[in-house]
């Protein structure tokens, strides 16, 4: 029979599991969730009742009743996909599937709107914050997992995901608190669509971000076309069509982060952010620069290639783009160049072209038209008879990973203005267009 110590832990545990559903969590831990934790979330070995006693610390075998109960409903939901922290005055979404790298599913887009919707209503919580677990903030939606489900004939699970995802992103365009999405790791994507239209993203020395969809026959999505779109001069045309990586400096010196940390100092944000008891953004922005690190571009920066970009992908078509860059690679013979035009070539010739358009669209749009667009683009994506590039790429990258896509067209000249029209029509009789609570959250712009 468990001690009243054991069993008085067991109540507290349950309680606080209570309070964590409803966004009310009253825990603190570093912004790197640890190590064991991480390792444990994406085990199928361990069991719920160890997950359980991991939540306060309890031993295994003192575990009460109503903690296991709360909790084997929580891991068997999904739930723990996304977890809770809590703060002075703040919540933490921790993203939580550092096996996949945190990518996004369905249940972890519910849950955020979830959690951000009753956070955003709480009197007592001044700021939301997120990050992930492991060695990767978020790499973007899990197309593995779309694409099987997208061979399983599964397409209405596949919508649910993006409409799901795009709401949330929505949300957090227009939230009405201050929020702080820490950048630590693989930052792709998705990733960068549920942080950077956020107020405050602190990038690291292990940020790695891109947005590489081109790659495997889609678009840059999730509210991409919008961002980069609003990037100084035409990096964001280079960056949709290159899937370029970034470094967190550069993503400081381009404006897609607003403060830098080193990784091994993020402990040191933590705490002051743990002890703010604010809604004031100028507050939090204060704390993040004093506790932050200062950081200026080396010299392989891309600071130093804007103008050689600008001059390239300023052209109004694909064929033109990868022409000035064929004569720029010649001409400069540097390295980051000739990297850029073989990745042009490598990439989806259709994927492209659509995702030129969709960047210089956006360039005119707000973030609802953004995203409503972008939710258009992915579901013709994902339907015959356009879905052969997305389902051909993914197989290509990330199942067979035997990296010789077979493009349909295989080359830029064969791609019809039809065929990119086609992403960009209505959608049928049967698919309803994305709907967004314009009238109820404004977009910030």
């Amino acid at each position: 029979m468990p001690s009243l110590a054991a069993a008085a832990a067991a109540r507290r545990a349950g309680e606080a599991l209570r309070r964590g559903l409803t966004g009310g969590a009253r825990y603190l831990s570093s912004l790197r969730p640890s190590a064991s934790t991480a390792a444990a979330s994406d085990s199928d070995e361990v069991t719920a009742r160890q997950r359980a006693a991991r939540f306060r610390g309890v031993p295994t075998s003192e575990v009460g009743a109503e903690i296991f109960l709360l909790w084997h409903c929580v891991v068997f939901d999904g739930s723990f996909q996304v977890l809770v922290e809590g703060k002075a005055s703040a919540r933490a979404a921790v993203l939580n599937r550092p096996g996949h790298l945190n990518a996004l599913t369905t249940t972890m887009g519910a849950r955020l709107n979830k959690f951000y919707a009753s956070w955003e209503d709480s009197p007592d919580i001044g700021f939301v914050m997120m990050k992930g677990s492991g060695r990767a903030f978020c790499a973007g939606g899990d197309v593995v997992r779309l694409h099987k489900l997208m061979n399983e004939g599964k397409l209405d699970e596949c919508k649910d995901f993006f409409r799901t995802l795009y709401s949330f992103i929505y949300v957090l365009g227009t939230y009405l608190k201050p929020h702080v999405a820490i950048l630590d790791g693989v930052t792709m994507g998705g990733g960068g669509g549920v942080s950077i239209p956020g107020t405050f993203r602190v990038a690291t020395d292990r940020t790695v971000f891109a947005t590489p969809e081109v790659h495997i026959g889609f678009h840059p999505d999730a509210a991409a076309s919008f961002y980069l779109s609003h990037l100084t001069g035409h990096v964001g045309e280079y960056l949709a069509l290159t899937g370029e990586k970034l470094n967190g400096v550069d993503m400081v010196a381009l404006g897609l982060a607003t403060h830098y940390s080193m990784a091994d100092h993020l402990e040191l944000v933590d705490e002051r952010l743990a002890r703010l008891v604010t809604d004031d953004p100028s507050v939090i922005d204060t704390s993040l620069a004093q506790y932050g690190d200062l950081v200026y571009p080396d010299k392989t920066s891309i600071l130093h290639r804007l103008e050689v970009i600008d001059k390239c992908f300023s052209h109004e078509t694909v064929e033109e783009i990868v022409d000035a860059l064929e004569s720029e690679a010649a001409r400069l013979n540097e390295e980051w160049c000739t990297l850029a035009l073989k990745r042009l070539k490598e990439a989806s010739p259709l994927a492209l072209k659509v995702s030129l358009r969709s960047i210089r669209e956006g360039r005119y749009q707000t973030l609802d038209e953004c995203l409503v667009r972008e939710y258009r683009m992915s579901v013709n994506g994902i339907s015959k008879p356009l879905s052969h590039e997305f389902s051909e790429g993914v197989r290509a990258r990330l199942v067979e990973k035997d990296l010789a896509p077979k493009w349909d067209p295989p080359a830029l000249e064969f791609v019809s203005e039809d065929m990119v029209d086609s992403y960009f029509a209505p959608l049928g009789e049967f698919d309803a267009e994305l709907k967004l609570p314009t009238e109820l959250r404004e977009a910030f712009v």
